[in-house]
């Protein structure tokens, strides 16, 4: 089969899920594109691409990303605004128009109808889909002439161990585009166990004695004493009275059982959020040690490659920042799925 002249830009790139993903599935990409400074040692170090570290809003031009692209190739531009102002929370008690983030789908549709790429890519939450701001970008796609497709997507069905819904749009000048068909069955689910189970035993505060980034978030000694009495899919209600926070006690808390709770070993994680590695954010305890997931088990139930180096030894190692970067991060599988959808729609189009 002959090599497809394609390349991709990643917009909001962070340490590179989506970048690596598309990578994965056959896809160059020549930039990505982020505000924050430090993914740009995740990024560079994984991916052959270059981290061009730029406010997408306030400085970037289409013809930035023009010069940016190989001549003659088919151009695609894919990208994951941050999430948090569409996420149901932030919508219910924040105000809409109070995170300036709001804005960055506008950014990315000005970029488009500067840029003209043949193939665009957005994934994001699914609340996005009832915003105006993406209604505003879907109408003007079509009015830029792309075909669109948009939906929900399941994530355990293509190989991501997590319970995370996310929406993916595609669009192309080139014709009608889709995603490829799940390429997992419920009973072939990939499984906590299946992807973090052997990793090696360590304790709340402790670290890996050869993988300093298998390392776990320290825990006080009432949340050591929650976390004993937690059972693998359970809830905070299997605790002792005493044990319990104010909070769980009022009538408004007691429907909150996701938090303070361990994942099971033979179902799928939750979705990995910022803040997997604290034990009282969500159902992120480990299912048989007294601590919250490592970095490192973050890192691969966001379907990350063992290997993929995160620690830029410029910086003082930070769990919480790490913690940010993988929680933020597009996961690699999904992206590589993108990327084959793409390849698929373009080897259709151009008849190979």
């Amino acid at each position: 089969m002959v090599s497809l002249n394609v390349a991709a830009i990643d917009l909001f790139c962070g340490i590179g899920g989506l970048t690596h993903g598309l990578m994965k599935a056959g896809i160059p990409v020549v930039a990505g594109i982020d505000i924050d400074e430090t993914c740009k040692y995740a990024y560079e170090t994984n991916n052959r691409s270059t981290f061009i570290c730029k406010d997408i809003s306030k400085e970037l031009t289409g013809a930035d990303l023009e010069a940016l692209y190989p001549e003659g190739c088919i151009k695609i531009l894919v990208g994951c605004a941050p999430c948090q102002p569409f996420s149901t929370h932030t919508q219910k008690y924040k105000s809409r128009t109070s995170d300036e983030r709001w804005g960055l789908l506008g950014s990315f549709l000005k970029l488009i109808k500067e840029v003209r790429p043949d193939i665009v890519s957005m994934e994001n939450v699914p609340a996005i889909a009832k915003s105006k701001v993406f209604l505003d970008f879907v109408t003007g796609l079509e009015k830029q002439g792309y075909h669109l497709f948009w939906d929900k997507v399941y994530c355990p069905e293509y190989g991501v161990p997590q319970t995370r819904k996310r929406l993916v749009l595609l669009a192309s000048k080139l014709g009608l585009i889709d995603i490829i068909p799940p390429t997992h069955t419920q009973d072939g689910y990939e499984t906590v166990r299946g992807v973090i189970g052997e990793l090696e035993v360590i304790t709340a505060g402790g670290a890996s004695a050869t993988d300093s980034f298998h390392q776990a978030m320290g825990m006080g000694e009432i949340n050591l004493e929650r976390i004993r009495q937690s059972k693998p899919g359970g809830t905070w209600r299997d605790w002792d009275e005493a044990l319990r926070s104010p909070c769980h006690k009022k009538e408004s808390g007691r429907s909150y059982g996701g938090v303070y709770a361990r994942m099971s070993w033979d179902a799928l994680a939750p979705t990995i959020t910022t803040q997997f590695y604290n034990y009282g954010t969500g159902r992120f305890g480990h299912p048989e040690q007294d601590r919250a997931l490592s970095l490192r088990e973050g890192a691969l139930l966001q379907t990350f490659p063992p290997e993929y180096d995160f620690v830029d030894p410029e910086l003082p190692f930070s769990i919480e920042r790490f913690g940010t970067h993988i929680g933020n991060a597009v996961p690699v599988r999904l992206g590589t799925i993108i990327g084959r959808s793409i390849l698929r729609h373009v080897r259709e189009c151009c008849n190979e």
